[in-house]
């Protein structure tokens, strides 16, 4: 017999988010992407004078029960004890021009070997102690180390898997580690890309560029689990929102390799901050694995971006995939001990707040989706019926929207008041680079403000105060040890790096005090005659902010999903031409997500 319980909604938000002792919650572990570490300004462009942080390619590792993050350009790396609190480390040498989609290899705890030459050609270094900095050449200088991926079996055989091209194929030649890396003559092209067949593997934003044809393969990777070989590449371009891993899998590490029916295996074409490509599978030290990857920004520039981490599975096929629901929402951290990098519950407060500013040198709206073409469109100043300045563009979820302050001071102020009234649990500030005037790694930088609250926008009180920081922070993550209640929340500057403030997005995260949405209806998904194409529909639901739409090879498969805002419908073109999908979607609002429409067959 299977009893049935009805449970309130303030019991399930106990169970799910929290547990009471003496009154106080316990808030769980939490992170948000993009990732909340301090993004290097980058040298690239700077001969143009544009100047921006970026972070991409990430290469993590786990050495001795902690962890360390290579990341293209950034002069140095990071290290971690729990994957999210990382802390950057000065290497004593290292590529001067940086480093360029790094590799990095734990070999049995004995040393760690990193390459990433900007020139394409240089040693592999190595240590035994990369948390003091301190790295030695090999003496022999490797060529086609750029876009490259060093793998050691656990044999000692060594490989160095590489590719960066819309024209040339993932690449694989064999090194001996104990001859100073020196090539064996084993080498061999491996897999390229098959554009007429996978749809995701196409060039351009929502994969269509109008002269583009052929999509970029690059960033190998290689992940052994379980006897089998996981051979990741990233596609079609870095500043795209729909730039992912697939997977190829094979038994030897020389290949053949075939293509997983699954793919792509990391996928994030919707939300605030797009994309989930050119990353490294990490295993930690409990079993979980994660995936750290590459999202799209390209604001300032094509190469601006930020990182992502994503729990990773191997399901009972050994198909491999990644969990990115809701994919820039807050998501439970690393220690949860059986919901880890899932969607925590969290909702996003904030979206469409009316808010006002204390100046405005610049509101801009940019698209830079094709290689050569970037439209700027400078948005008019508007004021309310008050007089105040407003700025929509700081809660419209768009990172391509920002708004410029008069001045970088203690003058300068954001408040936004909420639709609805929620209990706030955390916030994420993504600060614009607007003329910084920054070009490389600079120590001591610092982002100084007040967060405040309020119920009624008239009495405030003080939710977080970083006025006297030293934390660098672009796209700093918050947690409130307690969540409070608030439909106002207000940002008040001190300092922070560059010559203006300027913001892209603040987001307010928690839990609304209304109704969820009611399950969609009229959902239909159209395969068009091109096979890789699907044009979706729905009956817009009332009160939701937006869609999250869930697809894959089988119900139980069902790995993909793509989140929409005040859309009822969805043209994809990212699907393989011969593979029969499964679709489903739900509603979402700042009160919680709805429950799934049932598994729909499409051949």
């Amino acid at each position: 017999m299977q009893r049935k319980f009805k449970l309130s909604s303030c019991f399930i938000l106990f169970f799910l988010f929290s547990f009471s002792i003496s009154g106080q919650e316990v808030v769980p572990q939490t992170y948000c992407n993009p990732l909340d570490i301090d993004y290097t300004y980058m040298v690239y462009n700077s001969s143009r004078n544009i100047s921006y942080r970026s972070g991409a390619d990430p290469a993590v590792i786990e050495f001795r029960g902690e962890y360390y993050m290579f990341v293209t350009r950034s002069f140095g790396y990071w290290h971690s004890f729990d994957l999210v609190h990382w802390d950057f480390i000065k290497p004593e040498q290292w590529f001067f021009e940086g480093c360029n989609a790094p590799t990095a290899f734990n070999y049995k705890d004995s040393l760690v070997y990193f390459a990433g030459d900007p020139a394409g050609y240089g040693s592999i270094l190595y240590t035994d102690d990369p948390k003091s900095g301190k790295w030695t050449p090999t003496a022999s200088i490797s060529n086609n180390i750029q876009d490259s991926e060093l793998f050691i079996d656990d044999d000692g055989k060594t490989y160095l898997y590489w590719g960066s091209s819309n024209v040339h194929p993932i690449r694989v030649k064999m090194l001996n580690k104990d001859d100073r890396f020196l090539e064996t003559g084993v080498k061999k092209d491996l897999i390229n890309l098959v554009e007429e067949e996978h749809g995701w593997e196409r060039f351009g934003e929502n994969n269509f560029h109008p002269t583009l044809k052929e999509g970029y393969m690059e960033g190998a990777s290689m992940t052994k689990h379980d006897g089998k070989y996981y051979l990741q590449y990233a596609a079609p371009g870095t500043q795209f929102n729909v730039y992912a891993d697939g997977v190829y899998i094979g038994e030897n590490p020389l290949g053949p390799f075939e293509y997983m029916k699954s793919n792509p295996m990391s996928f994030n074409p919707g939300g605030f901050t797009n994309g989930a490509g050119h990353g490294i599978t990490v295993k930690q030290t409990n079993g979980q694995y994660w995936h750290f990857a590459t999202m799209a920004l390209a604001s300032n520039a094509q190469w601006e971006r930020r990182l992502c981490m994503f729990p990773t599975y191997f399901d009972k096929d050994g198909l491999m995939y990644s969990n990115s629901d809701y994919g820039d929402y807050p998501r439970f951290g690393p220690d949860n001990p059986t919901k880890a990098g899932e969607h925590c519950g969290w909702m996003l407060l904030s979206y469409k707040g009316a808010v006002t500013v204390s100046s405005s040198l610049k509101q801009i709206m940019k698209f830079t989706s094709n290689n050569d073409e970037v439209e700027v469109h400078e948005l008019p100043v508007e004021k309310n019926e008050k007089g105040e300045i407003t700025a929509s563009v700081l809660t419209d979820e768009n990172p391509k929207t920002f708004w410029v302050g008069e001045a970088n001071n203690d003058q300068q102020w954001i408040q936004i008041e909420m639709l609805h009234p929620g209990m706030v649990y955390a916030f994420q500030l993504n600060f614009h680079d607007y003329e910084s005037g920054i070009y490389t790694r600079v120590e001591g930088l610092r982002h100084r403000f007040v967060l405040e609250v309020s119920e009624d926008g008239r009495n405030w009180r003080t939710a977080v105060d970083r006025s006297k920081s030293y934390k660098d922070a672009p796209n700093a993550y918050i947690v409130l040890n307690q969540p409070v209640k608030a439909k106002f929340v207000r940002y008040k500057n001190i300092k922070v790096p560059g010559n203006n403030f300027a913001m892209s997005e603040l987001r307010v995260f928690g839990l609304g005090l209304g109704n969820k949405p009611n399950i969609v209806e009229g959902f239909q998904v159209k395969r068009e005659a091109d096979r890789r194409d699907a044009s979706l529909s729905w009956n817009a639901v009332e009160g939701a902010q937006g869609y999250n739409i869930r697809w894959g090879i089988a119900p139980d498969k069902m790995y993909h999903s793509w989140q929409v805002y005040e859309a009822d419908e969805l043209f994809m073109r990212c699907l393989d031409r011969d593979t029969r999908y499964y679709f489903s979607i739900e509603a979402f609002n700042e009160n919680g997500i709805s429950g799934k429409t049932e598994a729909m067959e499409i051949d």
